[in-house]
């Protein structure tokens, strides 16, 4: 297992592997039943990739409104006195002009040799119906940096505000391979043969491995277990990927919340 250290100038951030929040921005507690809503802790690839980084939390205890008015950025909250020492302060400031902005991070993680550090919109974002979550924009960060000392945000758009709420998630950081090697080239036809025998057989398994867990959601959209149940199977199969080597039973987390929703976090 890889181990991500950390060093911080204020415990508020919290940054811990990021939770499915059900209630919440993952969903609300109904479970995979006919006439239930789709919900996205019931899609296994999403809830996989929300739970793939660290998340860091806004910490400060006043809210925090970042809007633009006639092309113009402003920021709405009473951060009061400033801090002791060099900090900026308050510690976001306009950044690019007014199309982002910028929060002043103070974090160190520090990963292995050959990983990076990747910045990404918090899970949230994809998922917030009044589009008022932050976001977070992309940044690689090499394992020899020492400091994070800021990270970027795009601003809303004309009319539309963020809001930084106490204890809100504002964006996730994932660890990935610090080289991106590869290159893209069509399959053979033999590989490709491969692939689609592969899916055939999924397609025609579907009614056996999906049998006691078809349900049909509000929006009259059939689903049911094979992706998940594929994927359990899968996971017991030794790794073939020097950089993600199975974890051990003891060690597995979840990737997406079972039915009875364990393993996920309530309101905060």
């Amino acid at each position: 297992m890889h181990r991500v250290k950390y060093r911080m100038t204020d415990p508020r951030l919290r940054p811990r592997r990021t939770k499915m929040q059900i209630p919440g921005w993952s969903g609300e507690a109904e479970p995979r039943a006919d006439g239930s809503r789709e919900h996205p802790w019931h899609c296994t690839p999403f809830s996989e990739a929300a739970q793939y980084g660290i998340e860091i939390f806004y910490p400060y205890d006043n809210e925090l409104r970042v809007g633009v008015k006639e092309g113009r950025l402003h920021f709405e909250g009473d951060f009061g006195p400033p801090p002791d020492g060099d900090r900026q302060w308050p510690p976001f400031r306009p950044f690019g002009g007014d199309a982002y902005y910028t929060y002043q991070l103070l974090l160190d993680l520090k990963v292995e040799p050959g990983l990076a550090l990747k910045i990404e919109p918090h899970p949230r974002f994809f998922t917030d119906p009044t589009d008022t979550t932050p976001l977070a924009v992309p940044a690689l960060l090499r394992n020899w940096w020492p400091m994070m000392f800021f990270m970027v945000f795009k601003a809303p758009p004309e009319g539309r505000f963020h809001i930084f709420r106490p204890g809100e998630p504002m964006a996730q950081i994932v660890a990935i391979p610090e080289e991106s090697e590869f290159e893209l080239v069509p399959m053979s036809e033999e590989e490709a043969a491969e692939r689609e025998l592969q899916s055939r057989r999924i397609y025609e398994s579907r009614a056996t491995l999906g049998a006691d867990s078809t349900w049909l959601s509000a929006s009259n959209t059939v689903f049911d277990a094979t992706y998940r149940r594929l994927y359990g199977a899968a996971r017991k199969l030794p790794s073939r990927c020097p950089m993600h080597e199975a974890p051990s039973a003891s060690e597995a987390r979840p990737s997406d919340a079972p039915d009875d929703i364990s393993g996920s976090e309530g309101s905060q």
